[in-house]
């Protein structure tokens, strides 16, 4: 008999006759079953359960086999192993769809920890779960359109421990909100997707619907801060509506909490030799200098690196100036004066923290280079409590 206990880590193989209920929901090709219709729910609840590293199924007579899919939440759980789903078709069958499957497989118990737990380049989230909450034996599957939207995101004020549904809501009154789209996934590993393995979650401080803040990585300041979109996009000329309206959200949430700190706030991105957005917002106090001295350092700079920054109107919209696809640097100032360089050819990567680090605005000069302002993870989480803390009172999420 199986037991629950804390040392277990799941099974290797998992042999069923019934597919499991919504097996399917990424990318089901074959165009013949629908695990919507068809399937168990037992079976699913039975393998979130057993976590296996091979699934097997074979009573649809078809051969199918599904991407991937995590073991875990996100951000929320120690990684496991990925889970692969196979069907297979009947023996002999007269369309010669495939029925015997081929495979070499190291024991769980005798695999390196490290390299158990390393996930595919094309893993996906766990099709059985819901808010990520595991389904419970005879409670209904989600549907794939209420799933679809409600990965990676929760709550991470540790004293309310409220779970967030993808909507911004409280699970019971989010049934009849319009689900937003599923946030699009990045070709390979990034560092900031929040569904990816490489995210350093000790430094997420604030997740919303589409967008998330987490603390940068060697800051300028112990609250220097990234704003990034949850799903994988390049650049904030990319970004779909609803995800704009939330990034303009924090970026007024974070003027306000800055204010209320004696700080104004820059904010920039480099949209050049970057995979994933990252909008930086840099806090500098308001004894330091005013937004009109900050402006004329960014143009002074930019003119002694023959670098065309330009002013664009305060209501204009980036994505006016700047195509899809297209490299560009853009500095947003407290006032909402916006300052835009199109680049063509080279650019410095570290022009918008040399500008900030200088004598003329936080006269850091040595902290122009991130690389050479790392500390340690324990002083990072650390940091990353201190700014949970203090931004709570800001925290619209909370009062969605």
């Amino acid at each position: 008999m199986l037991c629950s206990t804390s040392q277990f880590k799941g099974v290797d193989i998992l042999l069923t006759s019934p597919w499991p209920k919504y097996v399917g929901n990424f990318g089901n090709s074959s165009g013949e079953v629908d695990t919507k219709k068809c399937g168990s729910a037992l079976v699913s609840s039975l393998a979130t359960v057993l976590k296996p590293r091979y699934h097997f199924a074979a009573l649809e007579k078809t051969y199918y086999e599904r991407l991937p899919y995590r073991n875990h939440i996100v951000l929320q759980e120690n990684a496991q192993h990925a889970t692969r789903f196979i069907a297979l078709a009947n023996v002999g069958n007269p369309e010669k769809k495939k029925y015997l499957y081929a495979f070499s497989i190291t024991p769980l118990k005798l695999m390196d920890a490290a390299e158990l737990v390393k996930q595919p380049p094309d893993v996906t989230e766990n099709p059985y779960r819901k808010s990520g909450k595991e389904v419970s034996i005879g409670k209904q599957i989600p549907s794939p359109e209420e799933e679809s939207a409600c990965q990676f995101f929760f709550d991470i004020n540790e004293k309310q421990g409220r779970k967030r549904s993808s909507t911004g809501r409280d699970s019971k009154s989010s049934s009849h909100s319009k689900q937003p789209r599923k946030p699009p996934q990045p070709p390979g590993p990034c560092w900031f997707c929040l569904a990816s393995p490489e995210v350093e979650k000790h430094l997420v401080v604030n997740i919303g619907t589409h967008c998330y803040l987490a603390l940068a990585k060697g800051g300028l300041s112990d609250d220097h801060v990234l704003i990034l979109p949850i799903g994988h996009y390049q650049s904030v000329v990319e970004l779909s509506a609803e995800v704009v309206e939330e990034v303009e959200k924090y970026k007024a949430t974070l003027r306000q909490f800055f204010k209320s700190r004696g700080k104004r706030c820059v904010l920039f991105e480099r949209n050049y030799k970057s995979h994933h957005l990252q909008l930086q917002v840099i806090p500098v106090p308001l004894s330091r200098c005013a937004t009109d001295d900050i402006k004329d350092a960014f143009i002074t700079q930019a003119q002694e690196q023959q670098i065309e920054l330009l002013e664009i109107p305060e209501h204009s919209d980036i994505k006016q100036v700047a195509q899809p696809g297209a490299a560009y640097f853009y500095v947003e100032l407290d006032t909402g004066e916006k300052l835009f360089h199109r680049i063509k050819k080279n650019f410095p990567l570290q022009f918008g923290r040399e500008v900030l680090a200088s004598e003329a605005i936080l006269n850091i000069p040595d902290k122009s280079d991130w690389r050479q302002c790392q500390i340690s993870k324990e002083e990072e989480e650390t940091l990353a409590r201190r700014f949970r803390k203090d931004f709570e009172p800001f925290d619209f999420t909370l009062d969605d």
